[in-house]
């Protein structure tokens, strides 16, 4: 098929560096992206990998420390054996009592232990292709559930605190609207980075649906959650220039994923309701203003 008109050389060879050059820069920056992710990704195994060490180290030495006790007990035994000294024996029955408290104590721990390991194996799966969003790379919504599971039940049997924040990107359907669906996925991924970039990395963040994000915080008070949800809020107003409003709440005795959820909800609806871009916080009986936190301290207890 002829052309009706030919495009000089020069032109034509300026066209193809200037697509040439547009096509290496997004895949440039889709492999910095894919690198970054891996960084987090390895960074957050080795942190899991330390944690599974120091409980191996910790179950090592208690089991070190109950073998010599045991076979102290032993040698007394064979030392008595065929004596008729009544004192000796009733001495021999005290030891046995104090042998018998530090094994109920190591059971305690190895079953401990074993939770803790479930926990952290859990925290390794969210890094698969199943446990992650597709688009911003951080947990889905099954990971999420995994997640509270596993802290519910590190509460329910040793209480181990642990907080939960909601983030909604505010007036995000203006965003959409205004600046195309393109800009709105690149704004989600943005806010989940700053999200993935501030916690800590036993901690755990999950894009909930739409434009809501949720943060499982182990080991954190309800004020320093609340610090936390500040912290968040002023970095995307800060260097994103849009804004956020958040909900939090602390896990409760009585409490579970659906209710825990639930409450912060509640307060982010709250903040939503107090003029967005803020964060509120439920406190077991009402929501009110993050503000009144008081601790100095950063997210971790």
């Amino acid at each position: 098929m002829d052309f009706p008109y030919e495009i000089p050389l020069p032109v034509a060879l300026a066209v193809i560096a200037v697509l040439g050059y547009l096509a290496g820069r997004s895949s440039r920056a889709q492999a910095r992206s894919e690198a970054d992710k891996a960084r987090r990704e390895l960074r957050r195994a080795k942190a899991v990998a330390k944690e599974l060490e120091q409980i191996a180290e910790s179950v090592r030495k208690q089991l070190a420390a109950h073998h010599t006790s045991v076979a102290r007990f032993k040698d007394r035994v064979s030392e008595l054996s065929g004596q008729d000294n009544e004192m000796a024996w009733t001495d021999l029955c005290r030891e046995a009592e104090q042998i018998l408290k530090p094994t109920l104590r190591l059971a305690e721990q190895i079953s401990r232990a074993y939770d803790e390991i479930r926990q952290q194996s859990n925290h390794l799966m969210s890094f698969t292709e199943v446990r992650t969003d597709p688009l911003t790379r951080v947990s889905n919504r099954r990971g999420l559930d995994e997640s509270l599971e596993a802290r519910f039940a590190l509460l329910d049997r040793y209480e181990q605190p642990f907080s939960l924040a909601i983030f909604d990107i505010d007036h995000f359907k203006q965003v959409n609207d205004s600046h195309g669906n393109l800009h709105g996925d690149r704004t989600l991924q943005a806010v989940a980075r700053i999200l993935d970039d501030t916690v800590r990395d036993t901690d755990v963040v999950a894009r909930y649906g739409g434009e809501e994000f949720v943060v499982v915080m182990a080991m954190t008070t309800l004020d320093n959650a609340c610090q936390f949800g500040e912290r968040v809020r002023s970095l995307v107003e800060t260097n994103l220039g849009l804004t956020i409003s958040g909900g939090v709440a602390m896990a409760l005795d009585g409490d579970n994923p659906q209710s825990l959820l639930s409450r912060a909800d509640e307060a982010l609806y709250g903040s939503k309701a107090a003029g967005r871009n803020r964060i509120y916080r439920h406190t077991g009986t009402g929501i009110e203003p993050a503000e009144t936190a008081s601790e100095p301290s950063a997210a971790a207890v």
